[in-house]
């Protein structure tokens, strides 16, 4: 291991490779705050160029680069605009966004970078020490295990219901299963909820859903309300708006959030098919039932804590998604089943034996991590001030800009007219159920989770012959269940406490 460390650290420390990474993240990082495009389609855009460089150190280490840089980036947009950049970044905007309009953009965007920094670095920490041990923890993952974890992630519900808003909140969750629902059965290739319209047979895009839930009714929810557009855009002082200071006591939530939501993260991320956008969630829901009931009641609203920990999980998880591709061959996300063509296109097959067959392939993209990190913290900190003067825009001039953004990233992605209007037709309703205070967040968590559950479901009905005992007859599948009985518990018990 020790050789393979040095290896690694001769080739990331190398002039070349450093430029890589900082071309890396510097695109990664643009990319990211520009809403309705991902780390996906550049990386896609990319691999004939980084195979062109001919060492695939450099290729993957350029590539990891634009990975955790857009992520990085992509809560500026969250933050800002409550346009996520990314999909994993659409945690960050719960409570990133009410920061910004109470005039702290700056602290929350500083709030997220550390934070990030922080999840990205203690996360290569863990890959550095734990790869070869969690590839095999990952490869003893079933479907069985999964349709737990994703009843596990949706128990998150609980954070994002406030009081007497829990029946708002199911009813949202039923909705974004239903619209999860639409499109090919995975399984048997018929085609449900299509309608005869063969627009929607590939299914409905999770951008799509999170541009029109949260961009655009966003817009359309100020024009409704006739703000006046210059109200909430006075022309504040560029310290006051760019401020980056965080005080002791926010420090002091941030130590705590952070090493817990970048284990959550990192875990997750090791999953192969889970990614940082479900990491992001967890790790939310997960913070607010650990914090205190004066802490809990800032979530939504601003929270330190709601911001730092899906920040902190979403980069822990991109570092977390390499395992199974380095280690089993096997995508964490769809961005490294990306990278893992350009990995392969090289001729280097990934797997148990890679960290020793190329080691300077396997330890050069984890130490280039750390590299990465500090980058992206020069690249973000100092451009805080002057990146948060966007809510200096009069919102008459910002809200068509942000039409704009939505309109178009959603056309560039599919050059179809149809998904125009189908994401005007869902920010409408969103827009409706916004102003009777329908919570967005449970629509988003069952959409992401609904096509995983009922795929990991079926496939665990069919092995078990249909009987329900997959539930509980693996030890794994059992620990989870009970962990998902308990935290539902505990919230019935609280609020029977509560009400008596």
């Amino acid at each position: 291991m020790i050789e393979g460390l040095l290896v690694g650290l001769q080739a990331a420390i190398s002039p070349f490779n450093i430029l890589m990474v900082f071309i890396g993240c510097f695109l990664g990082t643009f990319i990211g705050m520009l809403p309705g495009l991902g780390p996906m389609s550049i990386i896609a855009i990319m691999i004939p160029i980084a195979i062109q460089l001919g060492d695939p150190a450099s290729a993957l280490i350029l590539l990891s680069g634009v990975y955790y840089g857009a992520i990085f980036g992509g809560s500026t947009s969250s933050i800002l605009i409550n346009a996520p950049g990314v999909a994993g970044t659409v945690a960050s905007s719960f409570d990133g966004y009410p920061m910004a309009q109470q005039g702290k953009a700056g602290k929350a965007l500083a709030i997220a970078a550390w934070s990030s920094f922080a999840g990205g670095t203690l996360s290569a920490i863990y890959l550095l020490f734990m790869a070869p041990s969690l590839s095999k923890v990952s490869l003893s993952f079933r479907s069985p295990d999964y349709f737990a974890l994703m009843i596990l992630g949706l128990t998150a519900i609980a954070a994002f219901s406030s009081k007497g808003q829990f029946l708002k909140a199911m009813m949202m969750v039923v909705l974004g299963l239903m619209l999860a629902s639409v499109g090919q059965d995975s399984l048997s290739d018929i085609t449900r909820f299509t309608f005869n319209n063969m627009n929607l047979t590939d299914g409905i895009s999770f951008v799509l859903v999170v541009m029109a839930t949260f961009a655009m009714s966003e817009a359309l929810t100020i024009i409704l309300k006739r703000n006046d557009p210059t109200s909430a855009a006075k022309q504040v002082s560029l310290t006051e708006l760019g401020s980056i200071k965080i005080n002791k006591e926010e420090r002091t939530k941030m130590y705590k959030t952070i090493p817990r939501s970048s284990i959550i993260g990192f875990l997750i991320g090791v999953l192969p098919g889970a990614g940082a956008t479900i990491a992001s969630f967890l790790a939310y829901g997960m913070e607010r039932n650990v914090v205190s009931d004066e802490e809990k009641e800032k979530f939504g609203k601003g929270s330190v804590n709601g911001l730092s920990a899906p920040e902190t999980a979403n980069n822990a998880a991109c570092s977390g998604s390499f395992v199974p591709m380095l280690t089993l061959g096997i995508p964490g996300s769809g961005t490294t089943a990306v990278m893992l063509g350009a990995l392969l296109g090289f001729g280097v097959q990934p797997g148990p034996r890679l960290y020793m067959t190329n080691p300077e392939i396997f330890w050069s993209i984890i130490m280039s991590m750390y590299i990465g990190m500090v980058i992206l913290l020069i690249l973000n900190l100092p451009l805080i001030p002057y990146i948060a003067r966007i809510l200096a825009v009069p919102k008459n001039y910002l809200i068509p800009l942000i039409l704009f953004f939505s309109v178009t990233g959603i056309y560039v992605m599919s050059f179809n007219n149809f998904d125009i209007y189908l994401m005007i037709g869902i920010a409408v309703v969103a827009t409706f159920m916004r102003l009777y205070d329908f919570p967005m967040p449970p629509l988003i968590l069952a959409f992401v989770l609904g096509g995983l559950m009922e795929e990991n479901l079926r496939r665990s009905l069919l092995l078990s012959d249909g009987s329900w005992t997959f539930l509980w007859d693996r030890p794994l599948t059992a620990v989870i269940m009970l962990t998902i009985i308990f935290i539902v518990g505990w919230q019935i018990y609280k609020s029977f406490f509560k009400k008596n």
